[in-house]
């Protein structure tokens, strides 16, 4: 028995020998993102004001009341943009960090296709960030043309207001690296091009679901919501079978 436990030390403390290198190396790049983050979270708190300012007059909010319900709320305001803009700051970076660890276990080959993605990505990432804001903006724009002609008043509670406009764009600035996703497992082999193409349909029914899943209750919001994710599946597909087909000819040639 006492044979047995010994093996079992011995040998973790041999794997642990192994990989301790990367297990410093993993917590170095944690640790630095980390503080990235956490300075990039107190300049968004310090600058909040700044930040709501530029929100309010994006979305054009004239003509809407909006209103503090709680005097706790410029606290929660000021919490959500330092965490928005550390957010921002750090994921690039984030995403770096994991392709440097990575750097060692691919080939070189495969680096650069990895790398290639990255501005697409973060190109990508803005365009669903700002699509969310233009379809929050759209639908507020709904709501006071709804109350103006209704003669009915409008009261909006900015924490809850900026909130949503958050979420709706973060979330969506998410959803557009779907095609990023599938590109990349598609290149490395993971995922075929036919089989993916006879899960048309689910990708459809998931890409509706997801926006379902979003803030906005309106089902004409959810359907604009969907019809950017299902297009960027179909051009995915479109890219993919472009690059197959150029393959193929250099490997003939």
């Amino acid at each position: 028995m006492e044979n047995i436990k010994s093996f079992k030390s011995s040998e973790l403390t041999a794997i642990t020998n192994k990989y301790s290198h990367y297990f410093r190396e993993v917590r170095k790049r944690i640790f630095f993102t980390l503080s990235i983050f956490a300075a990039s979270t107190l300049i968004g708190f310090a600058f909040y004001e700044d930040i709501i300012r530029f929100f309010i007059g994006a979305l054009s909010l004239e003509g809407i009341n909006i209103v503090f319900t709680s005097p706790f709320q410029f606290i929660n305001l000021a919490i959500s943009c330092g965490i928005v803009t550390g957010l921002v700051i750090a994921l690039p970076l984030f995403i770096l960090q994991v392709l440097h660890f990575l750097k060692p276990a691919l080939r070189k080959k495969e680096f650069k296709t990895v790398v290639s993605f990255v501005p697409f990505s973060i190109f990508l990432f803005l365009m669903g960030f700002s699509l969310g804001a233009v379809i929050m903006k759209w639908q507020i724009e709904i709501f006071l043309a709804r109350s103006i002609s209704l003669g009915i008043g409008n009261i909006l509670d900015i924490s809850g207001l900026l909130t949503t406009v958050f979420l709706t764009s973060a979330f969506m600035g998410i959803g557009f690296q779907f095609p990023i996703v599938l590109l990349l497992l598609l290149r490395i082999g993971v995922i075929k091009h036919h089989a993916l193409s006879k899960k048309r349909l689910w990708i459809y029914l998931g890409s509706f679901i997801f926006a379902l899943l979003l803030p906005p209750d309106s089902i004409i919001a959810d359907i604009f919501l969907s019809l950017p994710l299902i297009l960027l599946f179909e051009f995915t597909l479109l890219l993919n079978r472009i690059s197959e087909r150029k393959r193929h000819k250099s490997g003939l040639s």
